[in-house]
């Protein structure tokens, strides 16, 4: 198999295990194309990529832009605040007119869950998913997966647990069916009004006691609290909230073994990860930005059909 068997990046659920796999194969070329002297190969020189970011974004961004110049496509970044959108063009007539300066691909965020999967109804451009309100977040779960897959060679019978804010996170709603559809078992630990009431149904189990769930775990995903997707409040405090489930090196070093530890950033030091942790050789967090590098290369790639 060389291709993808879908025609847009939109969900982890939408792949199949082969797809995974062949992402993680095509990254592991490109990764080191990035360690040689010239970054750069000419594998999508004739492709346009239009970046619509909707919502605010720094590392997936600069991610993405990065991987497609490494492609030498040419791009085109597309920001809401100062577009039409403002003025109250549809979104449909937005990547309409994008669409129509002969742009290939798209890569875009948006915060509303689903956008994307409307628009791949409506337009014949490959579009990549890079963060849709509090569904998904592809390219993220690929790269935490590819991480963990550097790491210990495999994720099949792995242990994973995510901490935080499942509800509102795209980074769980990703991570989960990835895990899975790769072998490895998955649970959730934080305030149980964080935690969707389908968490089994999604294919992880609930463990509310923190400790119990790092004594269980190989590689712990620890997320931030998305206050800016909260419309009311879940958790009395992020003072509270660190006491319970922040991750620090006291609790760490009280657990007889090592676990490997990720963020998909932005951290909120000492909220839910102290510098202590998050900058100790137990963490793959900077590797797990230089990944995502070669991963959103593979996916470009891929949806371009170059093989």
């Amino acid at each position: 198999m060389s291709a993808l068997s879908q025609k847009h990046l939109i969900a982890i659920k939408d792949l199949q295990k082969s797809d995974i796999e062949l992402i993680f194969q095509t990254a592991d070329t490109f990764k080191e194309v990035l360690q040689r002297p010239i970054k750069k190969v000419p594998s999508l020189r004739d492709i346009t990529i239009a970046n619509l970011f909707f919502e605010d974004s720094t590392r997936t961004r600069i991610s993405f832009e990065l991987a497609e110049k490494r492609l030498s496509a040419d791009t085109i970044n597309f920001s809401a605040s100062g577009s039409s959108v403002k003025k109250g063009e549809t979104l449909l007539d937005t990547v309409n007119n994008i669409l129509a300066m002969k742009v290939d691909m798209i890569v875009m965020r948006h915060s509303s869950s689903g956008a994307q999967s409307f628009l791949s109804n409506h337009i014949k451009a490959n579009i990549i998913n890079a963060g849709d309100g509090t569904h998904e977040h592809p390219t993220q779960g690929l790269l935490d997966g590819y991480s963990v897959r550097e790491k210990f060679g495999s994720l099949k019978g792995l242990n994973y647990l995510i901490i935080g804010d499942i509800k509102h996170s795209r980074v769980a709603g990703s991570d989960i069916p990835l895990m899975t559809k790769m072998g490895a078992k998955v649970k959730v630990c934080g305030p149980p009004t964080l935690i969707p009431k389908y968490i089994e149904e999604m294919g992880a189990t609930y463990e509310p006691n923190l400790k119990k769930a790092l004594e269980w775990c190989d590689v712990a995903n620890v997320l931030r609290i998305q206050l800016e997707r909260m419309d009311i409040k879940f958790i009395p405090s992020l003072r509270e909230y660190s006491i319970f489930y922040g991750v620090n090196k006291d609790l760490l070093d009280s657990i007889k073994k090592d676990i490997t530890i990720m963020h998909p950033g932005p951290i909120n030091r000492g909220v839910e990860l102290n510098s202590d942790v998050a900058d100790s050789k137990q963490s793959i967090i900077l590797q797990q930005v230089e990944n995502g590098v070669a991963i959103r290369m593979a996916a470009l790639y891929l949806l371009a059909d170059r093989g």
